[in-house]
C-alpha cells in the first residue's frame, strides 16, 4: 500500500514537472515572439535612425533594443521649438521626419539662419550644452517633424552599455566639423550667386521643402536677390 501509495506521488510530482517545463517553454517562446514584434515595431517606428547609425557602425538587434531605451520621442508641429533662446540645450536631436532650423536674432531684430536639419540629420546647440550656457539660438520645425533626442545627462550610461554608439557620435562630430570647414571656405571664395548655385545643387531637397526666404537668411541674401537669381535658370 505503501509503495503504491509512492508511486502514485512521483507520478504526480512528474506530471507537474512536465507542466511546469511545457508552462516554462511556452513562456519562453511568447517572449521571443514578442521581441520579435517589439524589434519590428521599432524599427517600423524609427528606420531612419536605425538605418542611419547602421550605414556607421554595427548595430544589432537587441543593441538597438537598448538604445532606444536612452531615446525620448518628439512630436513638434509645424513652427514649433525645440529650443529657445535663453534655455540650456539639453540633448541631442535627430531628425526621423521633418525639417527644422536654427537660427539667432540680431541686434536689427532679424531672424539669421545658421542651420537646417533634414532627414538623418542631428542638431543641437553644441556649446550650451556642453558648457551649461545658456542659448543664443532657436530651433523650430519649419514641417510638422517627428525628432528623437537623446538627453546629455543619460550619454554617458549609453556609450558606456554600447561603446559603438560614442564612435558614431563621434564621425557625426566630425562631419559636422568638416561640413562647417567648407561652408566658410565657400564663404569667402563664392560670389552671392555661386554659394546659392552651389547649394541648390548640393542640397536640393533643402531648396524643394524650405521657404525662398529661409535660404535667403541661410545664405546671406536678400529675398529679392535670391528671388532674382533663381529667375536666371
Amino acid at each position: 500500500m505503501v509503495g503504491s501509495l509512492r508511486v502514485y506521488q512521483v507520478a504526480h510530482q512528474s506530471r507537474h514537472i512536465t507542466k511546469i517545463i511545457f508552462f516554462v517553454g511556452s513562456l519562453s517562446f511568447f517572449l521571443q515572439n514578442l521581441l520579435k514584434h517589439i524589434l519590428l515595431y521599432v524599427h517600423r517606428m524609427y528606420p531612419n535612425l536605425v538605418a542611419h547609425i547602421n550605414r556607421f557602425v554595427e548595430l544589432s538587434e537587441d543593441e538597438a533594443m537598448q538604445l532606444f531605451h536612452f531615446i525620448k520621442p518628439l512630436q513638434v508641429k509645424k513652427k514649433g521649438f525645440i529650443l529657445k533662446e535663453g534655455q540650456i540645450c539639453k540633448a541631442d536631436y535627430f531628425v526621423e521626419q521633418g525639417c527644422l532650423r536654427m537660427f539667432f536674432i540680431n541686434d536689427k531684430g532679424i531672424e539669421q539662419i545658421t542651420q537646417f536639419a533634414l532627414e538623418h540629420w542631428w542638431i543641437a546647440d553644441y556649446f550650451s550644452m556642453l558648457n551649461q550656457k545658456k542659448t543664443p539660438f532657436y530651433i523650430q520645425a519649419i514641417e510638422t517633424s517627428e525628432i528623437l533626442c537623446i538627453e546629455l545627462k543619460t550619454q554617458s550610461a549609453l556609450f558606456k552599455q554600447l561603446p559603438q554608439i560614442e564612435s558614431y557620435f563621434r564621425m557625426m562630430a566630425q562631419k559636422a566639423y568638416a561640413a562647417s570647414q567648407i561652408r566658410t571656405k565657400f564663404l569667402h571664395d563664392f560670389s552671392k550667386e555661386e554659394s546659392y548655385r552651389h547649394f541648390s545643387s548640393s542640397f536640393p531637397e533643402f531648396v524643394q521643402r524650405v521657404p525662398q526666404y529661409m535660404l535667403a537668411s541661410y545664405l546671406g541674401l536678400t529675398p529679392e536677390y535670391l528671388s532674382e537669381i533663381r529667375k536666371k535658370k
